[in-house]
């Protein structure tokens, strides 16, 4: 059983090099360790206030950027609205203007309707007028043709000539 239970020579020498090992670790190794430990937290903290502040600057631009797209939004409705504005001017504009056109054609058209229909009764006087004067003079051709007809119409005009 000497195996199982150690010897007390076994017991010193292992304690010594056990307190031995840590007074070479505390000497050499450990303000080491400590400090890389403290250069690891402050690395990471360091990291963490930087996220934070990042988070911070993300969250500072979303909310900018959703003024932006709200301003850019109004802006919009505000150009559509305009343009709606300015298309109903101009579409009225343009009502009015062929109204007026069309105003004016309808006036033109009924001048020239009553140039033309002045011109047709004029042309129908002449031509009813010449159409007289043929007449008259046919009838006066044929009344003339016998001189004792002619003789008495002279002498009816002589007299009604005289009593005027």
């Amino acid at each position: 059983m000497s195996i199982v239970t150690p010897g007390f020579g076994l017991i010193f020498w292992t304690t010594l090099t056990f307190l031995l090992l840590l007074f070479i670790l505390a000497k050499f190794a450990w303000k080491p360790i400590l400090k890389a430990v403290h250069e690891r937290e402050e690395a990471i903290n360091t990291a963490l206030k930087t996220a934070e502040a990042a988070k911070a600057e993300v969250e500072s631009m979303r909310r900018s950027n959703d003024q932006l797209i709200k301003e850019a939004r109004s802006e919009r409705e505000a150009i559509v609205k305009e343009g709606r504005a300015m298309r109903d001017a101009m579409i009225a504009e343009a009502k009015e203007a062929a109204s007026a056109e069309a105003g004016k054609i309808l006036e033109a058209a009924r001048a020239q309707i009553h140039q033309e229909k002045m011109a047709a009764v004029t042309e129908l006087k002449n031509q009813v007028g010449q159409l007289a004067i043929d007449m008259a003079e046919k009838v006066l051709r044929a009344e003339l043709a016998h001189p004792e007809v002619a003789k008495a119409n002279v002498d009816r005009d002589i007299k009604d000539l005289t009593l005027n």
